[in-house]
């Protein structure tokens, strides 16, 4: 299965939520699907919350995710 590019589905817009990345077409924020799965809500759950979306959106919202978190710089927190 190869991956999908979240440039198809995620869009920032400066007068869209702040410039938050969204899923297009959508007020839907991608920190909102992320923050749903670590959660633990099921991608069929937030399917369900959001009948606009579609599984290609979610995996988008991931691949999006994995993307910035590729070029960012990660330091633990102290504790």
């Amino acid at each position: 299965m190869s991956r999908v590019h979240w440039q198809d589905h995620v869009s920032v817009e400066e007068d869209l939520h702040h410039g938050d990345p969204c899923i297009k077409g959508t007020r839907i924020p991608v920190r909102i699907l992320i923050g749903s799965l670590a959660d633990g809500m099921q991608p069929s759950e937030i399917l369900r919350s959001y009948p606009q979306l579609s599984e290609s959106d979610l995996l988008a919202a991931l691949a999006y995710a994995a993307d910035i978190l590729s070029h960012e710089l990660v330091a633990p927190l102290a504790s």
